[in-house]
């Protein structure tokens, strides 16, 4: 049966009142004076109600000391103490309230260890060299690899990361150094180069700044990348030379053979087929050049009116919003040769002529430039892949024109975006810096 504190409490006062009322009435029976039955009464009352009173809150004062010292083991990180007491009141409810507070706590607890014990093998692990530092450039964590390569398989932990490196692999030093770098850089190791991917993070662990340096090997990488490039432009350089020097041949014995017969008319229009696939030969090779010898952008502030209106001639579109007052900087020629390209491919899209926009929008610190069209727009394989080399979706497309743009941008400092438009079309934006 369930008795709550109150209830024990009432029956306490009515227990004394009982009490009190009882041995007043018998001394006033023995006494004949109601005044001394009342004081007797309260005098024999009052010792039994502190009594009562203290064995009641002792067990209180017990079961609130024990929840006290298991909070603050809670507060400490200690979530062991479990609380025994059988009560069947409030009290009892708040220590089995602690109880079930105290076994999520330790559940938990351990979840939190098997997911760090997982974490740690797996870092430990990982070919990555990992290493976090603290505040102070200090060595608090790293993993197997990191060991090996940074200090011979010994510990990191303690070191200054700056100073170890300074004694063990000042080739790794200047990346350290540099500020925020992040990316791939190449050392020598073992009278061989190496090429690693930097990369950074910070933290707070702890009310404490870290700073996570992670390095990944990407020789293999980065050779199997560059095997895969030379094949690919292999193939596609092949695959064109045979589209070219096929009809060639062939031209050329049918020339041989109206020669014989002294056919000057075809002879003629089997030169003209001949010229015809050696000037697009020349093209395509060119094109491979100009990719390869791509020259150092000559910068200069560029009015974008006059600019705008001799692309207008070369291309057709229309311009969106106002022109910035702003004058840009850039190499007027290798940006005309950018917009034209994206001009163009704009128009082979299926988009009419009048849909095709370009806008020039000024930012606080750059340009955005924008072209727009209503054409069939870009799968996401395109989206992913359209800024490689080589890649292309023409038959007779090298895969150069937009990775031209994006080596011509970025050489300017600016980026490249491709996009689709939600009602229909493609959206290629650049960004350049002022």
């Amino acid at each position: 049966m369930r008795v709550s504190l109150e209830g024990k409490l009432a029956a306490i006062v009515l227990a004394c009142v009982l009490f009190a009322a009882a041995a007043s009435a018998t001394v006033t029976a023995y006494t004949h004076s109601i005044f001394t039955g009342i004081a007797v009464g309260l005098l024999l009352a009052l010792p039994l109600s502190l009594l009562l009173v203290r064995r009641f809150t002792h067990g209180m004062n017990r079961v609130l000391q024990a929840l006290a010292d298991g909070v603050a083991s809670f507060r400490d990180g200690d979530f062991s103490m479990s609380l025994g007491a059988e009560r069947n009141d409030e009290l009892g409810d708040l220590v089995k309230a602690y109880n079930r507070i105290g076994e999520i706590l330790r559940r938990e607890r351990q979840d939190l260890f098997q997911r760090e014990l997982l974490l740690d093998t797996v870092i430990q692990a990982t070919p990555s060299a990992m290493v976090l530092c603290d505040a102070r450039g200090h060595i608090v964590h790293s993993n197997t690899a990191a060991r090996k390569l940074f200090n011979k398989g010994r510990r990191l932990e303690g070191h200054g990361f700056e100073s170890l490196l300074r004694a063990n692999r000042p080739e790794f030093l200047p990346v350290i150094t540099a500020g925020n770098f992040e990316g791939l850089f190449s050392v020598r190791l073992h009278d061989e180069d190496e090429v690693f991917q930097l990369q950074r993070g910070a933290f707070t662990l702890n009310q404490r700044a870290h700073r996570l340096y992670l390095f990944k090997r990407m020789t293999r990488e980065v050779n199997r990348q560059e095997v895969a490039t030379w094949k690919k432009v292999i193939r596609v350089i092949s695959h064109e030379l045979n589209n070219s020097l096929a009809p060639i041949h062939s031209l050329a014995h049918s020339g041989r053979e109206l020669l014989r017969r002294g056919d000057q008319e075809r002879l003629e229009k089997v030169f003209t087929g001949i010229g015809e696939r050696a000037h697009y030969l020349r093209q395509f090779l060119d094109g491979y050049a100009r990719f390869a010898k791509l020259p150092a952008p000559r910068e200069e502030e560029v009015e974008w009116s006059g600019f705008i209106e001799t692309l207008r001639e070369l291309a057709p579109f229309r311009v969106v919003g106002e022109l910035p007052e702003r004058p840009g900087r850039f190499d007027p020629a290798q940006l005309q040769q950018v917009l034209l390209n994206l001009l163009r491919n704009a128009e082979e899209s299926g988009s009419a002529p009048e849909d095709i926009e370009l806008e020039v929008r000024p930012e606080p610190a750059r340009h955005r430039i924008v072209v727009r069209d209503r054409g069939r727009g870009m799968s996401e394989a395109v989206l992913q892949n359209a800024l490689l080399p080589f890649y292309s979706t023409k038959k007779t497309g090298t895969g150069l024109g937009l990775a031209l743009c994006r080596e011509i941008v970025e050489a300017h400092g600016g980026s490249i975006q491709l996009a689709n438009r939600d009602d229909g079309g493609a959206e290629v934006t650049l960004l350049l810096p002022v």
